[in-house]
């Protein structure tokens, strides 16, 4: 490609075909993000904390249950 713009003496030129707008948001909308990321990233975490948690409580409760039914059923038996 270099070879055939020495040859031909032609000269890349780049246009910009799009401006960069200054203000892409207003502060209010800025602040309105920030705090949309901040209650999703709160939301998320609170979740994972739920379901790890309710999994392991809903699981000793069971394992509990389970513990009791079989001391039971030795004790009657």
């Amino acid at each position: 490609m270099s070879f055939l713009l020495l040859r031909k003496k032609l000269t890349p030129t780049f246009v910009a075909t799009f401006k960069i707008p200054e203000n892409m948001f207003e502060f209010s909308q800025y602040l309105g993000f920030l705090l949309f990321l901040t209650i999703l990233t709160m939301g998320f975490w609170l979740m994972f904390f739920l379901v790890s948690f309710v999994s392991y409580w809903v699981g000793g409760a069971a394992w509990e249950r389970f513990k009791e039914k079989r001391a039971k059923n030795q004790e009657a038996q």
